[in-house]
């Protein structure tokens, strides 16, 4: 299981709006800075991104080398996987694959694709599996 990502991007500003809008259907915000001074010598200011307590995306500035990381958001629903991707698209982002079904990675997944102000990839997923139209207890 992955606790987080670090993106280096090339103009912090610019990425910190853009993933406030971007991630704003999903729930996700900047919420946190960590002061890169406070840690290990030579550690990176960073820019977290999350909700309730977690942070699976941080941002540090450098040159960025796009195209080098793909990173995948859960969506809670097909519609959230439309909000985020109209949202980036909104926010400057290329698109690299409107929502759609993606039935060759899965039956019952849903996806979106775009790519960031420095080329990252980035996907908003729906995966029916992991959200159950009912619940079922069994009593045996």
């Amino acid at each position: 299981m992955i606790d987080h990502v670090i993106l280096t991007v090339s103009d912090m500003d610019r990425s910190i709006e853009f993933y406030n809008q971007a991630l704003k259907p999903l729930g996700l915000s900047h919420l946190i800075d960590f002061d890169g001074s406070t840690g290990p010598e030579g550690h990176p200011d960073l820019k977290g991104f999350g909700k309730d307590h977690t942070y699976p995306l941080w941002l540090r500035a450098g040159v960025s080398a796009g195209r080098a990381a793909h990173v995948g958001f859960t969506a809670p629903s097909k519609e959230a996987v439309n909000a985020a991707y109209t949202a980036a698209m909104a926010a400057g982002a290329t698109d690299n694959g409107a929502p759609s079904d993606r039935l060759y990675y899965g039956p019952g997944y849903y996806a979106a694709t775009v790519l960031d102000p420095d080329r990252y990839s980035l996907e908003f997923t729906y995966k029916e599996w992991l959200h159950p139209t009912g619940s079922r207890i069994d009593h045996e």
